[in-house]
């Protein structure tokens, strides 16, 4: 079953490239994932600021700069796995660096 990992945290205060795409141990972790044939893809998102959100009401098109939701914690990355159930996708999930600093969520995949 295929599953996606949302990598939700708290977005740094300051521009640049601090983030969750230059989390230690990312790197590592997807190596390890890809290794075992669990990844099947992800990435790191830039800030929320960088967003851009489109809703249709009434056949108008809206467009809002930034992210719609007014949160603090924002999806900073994403990652992509197959894993064999829910079990596995939680020992996956809890294994990746940002799990000790963030939270990752995990969503199964309509199939």
């Amino acid at each position: 079953m295929r599953y996606m990992l949302l990598i939700c945290g708290e977005e740094p205060e300051t521009s640049g490239s601090e983030g969750s795409a230059d989390l230690p141990g990312c790197d590592g972790w997807a190596a390890e994932m890809a290794r075992r044939g669990v990844l099947l893809g992800g990435a790191g998102l830039q800030p929320s600021g960088t967003a851009t959100t489109v809703r249709v009401r009434d056949d108008e098109v809206l467009i809002v700069d930034g992210p719609f939701a007014e949160t603090k914690d924002q999806i900073g990355g994403f990652a992509l796995i197959e894993c064999a159930d829910l079990d596995e996708a939680i020992e996956v999930a809890s294994s990746h660096p940002a799990a000790g600093r963030w939270s990752v969520e995990i969503r199964p995949i309509w199939e």
